[in-house]
């Protein structure tokens, strides 16, 4: 076996389509849309590499075969005390081989070490969490937009090389036409009540308002974290035009407290189901008249959760409820809107409180990823994610 670096278009090439051959006879498995999978290795269209740097190899059998994949990167931010210099590997792919796993978790590993890092999280995105992060381990059904999907034996692949369970994220579905229980439905009503605070959903006239509404949120909710960095006005504005073609304003929602936006409840149609599993990873001319088709018949049955959050200081006043309840009244009204299932994508098992308003709405456990952690000193004791 041998390792080969991802160099140019014909190596790129194989790199996209080396995975193909593992799931031709997965009924759940979706290819993703190249463009997706390329972008984020594009420096142009990845803000990551203006500060960080990635590289991607492929492992080729001696009849000169592609039978595994990996990508590795990292950031150079300024690490806070204490903080281990903790870089990624992600795109991995591979067949059922414990030799050929460990070949693509060395290179990964020893490229991460001479740039001076210390550990591997795995498998992880070299961009944002919402996307291409975490091994699945429970809940194989077909994937969401941009949601790693994989065999069950690359836990044992993982976890047989070393890597161990950092934290947990979960999927909770629920079914749309479930009414809300009446506890949820107290403490919404008030919060509703409460002075200055108002719910509503995005108007696809104003998205450049619901960029900056969702900037201001996500600055003063997330950007605090360390794997997370705070968003500008132009990058908000060039996120929300990027999903203008699929956004349905009915279910991103905002709280405000006295005009201030405080708290958010983004999701879209699963894009999976409009489009992606159609058009075998090229969105041509044909995939695009399909996907115009799909969302004028609304034939897209699950609604994808992608960020729920409130800013800290109207944490535990029912905000969440509140919001929650102010969109079941829109969504659970048939002559607007036709989904039939809500996905929560990406609740980390350290986050109880996420955990709790997704049970507290009537949420059950869908699916699990894991994120692993492998330290490159074997003799330093691991730890997992600190609870929030």
């Amino acid at each position: 076996m041998k390792i080969i670096p991802v160099l140019d278009a014909n190596t790129e090439r194989l790199f996209l389509t080396m995975p193909l051959p593992l799931y031709r006879h997965d009924p759940n498995y979706i290819r993703p849309l190249d463009r997706d999978v390329l972008a984020v290795f594009n420096p142009d269209k990845n803000p990551r590499f203006q500060h960080g740097e990635c590289a991607r190899w492929l492992l080729m059998d001696p009849s000169g075969s592609p039978i595994g994949r990996i990508a590795a990167f990292h950031e150079r931010k300024v690490e806070e005390d204490g903080e281990l210099p903790v870089g990624g590997c992600g795109f991995f792919e591979c067949i059922d081989d414990q030799e050929a796993a460990n070949i693509l978790f060395d290179t990964a590993k020893a490229w991460l070490a001479e740039r001076g890092l210390t550990a591997m999280d795995g498998p992880i995105n070299f961009g944002n969490r919402e996307r291409w992060w975490g091994l699945l381990v429970d809940g194989f059904h077909p994937p969401c937009y941009c949601c790693n999907y994989n065999p069950p034996y690359y836990q044992r692949l993982f976890e047989n090389y070393g890597f161990q369970v950092y934290f947990k994220q979960y999927t909770y579905r629920r079914e749309i036409a479930t009414k809300l229980s009446s506890r949820v439905g107290e403490k919404a009503m008030h919060t509703l009540q409460g002075a200055g605070y108002t719910f509503s959903h995005v108007d696809h006239r104003r998205l450049d308002k619901a960029a900056e509404d969702f900037r201001i949120v996500y600055n003063d909710a997330w950007a605090k974290y360390n794997w997370a960095s705070p968003i500008s006005p132009e990058n908000a504005r060039q996120l929300m035009r990027s999903l203008k073609a699929i956004i349905d304003p009915k279910i991103i929602w905002f709280a405000y407290h006295e005009g201030r936006p405080i708290g958010f409840w983004v999701s879209i149609p699963d894009v999976n189901q409009l489009i992606v599993k159609y058009v075998n990873g090229e969105l041509t001319l044909a995939g695009k008249l399909r996907f115009l088709w799909n969302r004028w018949r609304k034939n897209c049955k699950t609604m994808f959760g992608i960020i729920f959050g409130v800013v800290p200081e109207h944490q535990r006043k029912g905000v969440e409820s509140a919001m929650v309840m102010a969109a079941a009244k829109v969504l659970q009204d048939r002559s607007e809107v036709r989904y039939e299932d809500l996905q929560m994508n990406w609740i980390g098992d350290f986050n109880p409180k996420m955990m709790n308003v997704a049970r507290y709405v009537g949420g059950t456990i869908y699916k699990t990823h894991h994120t692993y952690r492998y330290l490159f000193d074997r003799s330093r004791p691991f730890e997992r994610h600190p609870i929030l």
